[in-house]
């Protein structure tokens, strides 16, 4: 432009380097974490003999891990080195982008010391505390602030499609966040959750399917439009598939998280909805995948020979066929088969591992050598990192989808007497140990995989010479150009002038679906129905589950038996809604282990109950799960009974008043019957065991109202 002055900036690669190196390093321990985990489902040696290595508690570390350590540097990484450069400005403030560095390592590492010693709230990826949850919403928002304050100062007139999902991204998760960590604090390190049962599973979908949609999902698919066509050196197939895109996804994809609850006793008109919009979901996400794959018509021979389009090709695939699955798995029929099976373990790592982590790999490989102006230091080896990563993925998902038939066939079938044709649970768990096996081993391939990574970014890192602060110039945006409407303009490139507006925009197109599913819920009383028989945990019994959600055992056991004869005959009556009415959190659980045990109350004396848990394959002959050991000679201290019964009558549990001061008495009382249950059975134990309190939560489930099927002889 003539006449136009030239301003001079510099993009910070710095803080690109940073969340790049942070990026590799959990990534690291998160697939270690999760090869062990892998391992100790056919090798309960591999448990370790304490509590704070059994698979119930580095699970939630492994998933947090990946997701939040992995993925969520990732992202910034990948943000912070294509917004500034998409806006022709630095982002906003270097101090907020240093402090949302270092403020979510701070993160990573209170998961890594909480999660292992049981300090955990057992909600799928949400399962941090309080303290560390409000710590979350600080440095989201401190990030969110950093991108509108780029935006506003940026020297170009619109926003990129990119940076409409970084925003979309930051609202939502921002929205699901907050809405699904509401609790009131016990102490430091322990709360209850505001919503109970029902209302709280269908929070939690609601946050848990988003949180895959909007962390998992968009900011990647914003990483897909600047990268995808950054290595391929062509623009993007279709800008109008990318609005149609945009806007369709971000409005439909919050409501389709009743589709994991499906057949449970969330309200049928809710998992109808999430059927509904989890099958209108196919559209806008093949459109995506589609856009990233058109993208590169007339470059298939650069991508045979370049690894970078590689793992990208392969990762929006991923993405296509994750997103298909889906759906998929939302139709009624195919849930009915799926669910609690290993199926839906198959599908979450297609997405995690295909799309989410060889889009990770292929952006590194694309920024390392730019940072460090240099070349890779080996094509080669990239090349052998895409075949051993393909090759994981396979032996990976492979076995668990043939490990999922054969679970949901052995459950459901009966022999010709009537009766269930397999009714061991272990049964089933032993059939499928070979394909657990192979699931490892592709975990081990992939790790390798990334390891080679490592070692190739490393030495063209050492090639190279890094350039921290990179300069760049553009003449400077006038500010009547960037709000201002521009006669016989686009309508959306008049939106992408107008970042706030946009962000409104945005923001009011997820809260539509959330604001309809959950507020008739959790404001309207008859849609969970209540039972009269059924009573709040005595102060025993709630010691007793929170040590069952501490150590993890959600994780392979459910609570939810569904309305099908296959189950009520293995379990005994399907489960009511009200039933759970006192359940804060609740732990219907998504994937059966171990058998359902929801009306296991009564149904083995007290000793079985102790032990099993001192040695599972005494009592089941085969059992994969880990020995509890420690729960007979632990202490537990029940000082602070008094101040859980307090937290749970400002929730609404009706405790009788003032009961928070005699609680220990009812507890020991109740405590001391089962030290008798127990040496009547030839078991000596203090009635201050934790094993006493597991027992009394374990021998309470499912007893609040008549078993009729489970009593049929």
């Amino acid at each position: 432009m003539s006449g136009t002055t030239l301003e001079r900036f510099s993009y910070d690669n710095k803080i690109v380097k940073y969340f790049g190196a942070a990026t590799i390093i959990w990534g690291l321990a998160g697939m270690l974490i999760g090869v062990l985990a892998a391992t100790q489902l056919f090798l309960p040696e591999a448990n370790l003999g304490n509590p704070y290595t059994t698979f119930g508690r580095i699970r939630p570390l492994h998933t947090n891990a990946v997701i939040f350590a992995f993925v969520g540097n990732a992202i910034f990484a990948g943000i912070y080195y294509s917004m500034p450069r998409l806006l022709k400005t630095p982002m906003w403030n270097k101090t907020l982008s240093w402090f949302h560095f270092w403020g979510w390592q701070l993160i990573i590492v209170l998961a890594v010391i909480t999660l292992p010693l049981g300090l955990t709230t057992s909600k799928e990826y949400a399962e941090l505390e309080w303290p560390i949850d409000i710590l979350i919403a600080v440095v989201w928002v401190a990030f969110g602030a950093n991108m509108i304050g780029a935006l506003i100062k940026r020297r170009e007139k619109h926003m990129y499609v990119a940076i409409w999902f970084y925003l979309a991204s930051f609202v939502t998760v921002a929205v699901l966040h907050i809405f699904n960590s509401l609790a009131l604090p016990v102490s430091f390190f322990k709360s209850y959750s505001a919503y109970a049962g029902v209302q709280d599973a269908l929070v939690q979908w609601w946050y848990g399917h988003n949180a895959v949609a909007f962390f998992l999902t968009t900011p990647f698919l914003g990483l897909m439009y600047y990268y995808l066509p950054k290595a391929a050196n062509r623009p993007v197939y279709s800008y109008k598939l990318s609005i149609i895109h945009f806007w369709s996804l971000i409005f439909i994809y919050i409501w389709a998280g009743p589709h994991h609850l499906l057949y449970t006793a969330l309200p049928e008109w809710a998992q109808v909805l999430g059927v509904a919009f989890s099958i209108m979901l196919i559209a806008p996400s093949w459109g995506g995948m589609v856009n990233g794959l058109l993208t590169l018509r007339g470059a298939w021979d650069k991508v045979r020979r370049d690894p970078v389009l590689k793992f990208m090709v392969v990762a929006v695939t991923a993405y296509g066929m994750a997103t298909f699955e889906g759906p998929l798995l939302s139709l009624k029929n195919v849930n009915a088969i799926a669910h609690y099976t290993d199926w839906i373990v198959a599908h979450v790592h297609i997405g995690g591992l295909g799309w989410n982590g060889f889009l990770t790999f292929s952006m590194l490989y694309w920024l390392w050598p730019r940072m460090w102006k240099t070349t890779l230091f080996s094509t080669k080896l990239a090349n052998t990192h895409f075949w051993m990563g393909t090759m994981g993925i396979l032996f990976y998902a492979l076995p668990m989808y043939v490990a999922a038939l054969t679970q949901s066939l052995m459950w459901k079938e009966f022999a010709d007497s009537g009766r269930l044709a397999y009714p061991n649970f272990l049964e089933t768990v032993i059939e499928i140990v070979p394909m657990y096996m192979l699931r490892a081993f592709g975990g081990l391939l992939y790790l390798s995989g990334a390891i080679v990574m490592v070692y190739n970014l490393v030495k063209t890192a050492a090639q190279g010479t890094f350039q921290e602060e990179e300069l760049d110039e553009a003449p400077a945006l006038p500010k009547k150009e960037k709000d201002l409407n521009i006669a016989g303009e686009h309508w959306h490139r008049n939106w992408e002038r107008r970042p706030v507006f946009f962000t409104v925009l945005a923001l009011v197109a997820i809260l539509i679906g959330g604001i309809i599913e959950i507020v008739p819920t959790i404001l309207v009383k008859s849609n969970v129905p209540t039972i009269s028989t059924v009573q709040p945990y005595t102060p025993l019994e709630l010691q007793g589950r929170d040590l069952y959600i501490s150590h993890g055992c959600v994780g392979c056991h459910s609570q939810m038996i569904r309305p099908f004869r296959s189950e009520t005959e293995r379990y005994g009556e399907y489960s009511k809604a009200g039933e759970f009415v006192y359940d804060r959190p609740f732990l219907w659980g998504s994937k059966r282990t171990g058998p359902d045990l929801h009306r296991v109350g009564g149904k083995y004396p007290d000793s079985w109950h102790y032990h099993h848990m001192v040695d599972p394959r005494l009592m089941s002959p085969g059992s994969l799960m880990p020995p509890y050991p420690w729960l007979v000679t632990n202490s537990m201290s029940h000082d602070d009974i008094g101040a859980k019964i307090r937290t749970l009558q400002k929730l609404g549990v009706p405790y009788p008043e003032d009961y928070d001061e005699i609680a220990i008495q009812d507890l020991n009382i109740q405590a001391e019957q089962i030290v008798q249950n127990l040496k009547e059975a030839g078991v000596e134990v203090s009635s201050d065991k934790e094993i006493v309190a597991l027992i009394a939560y374990l021998q309470r489930l499912g007893t609040d109202i008549k078993k009729t099927t489970a009593d049929n002889p």
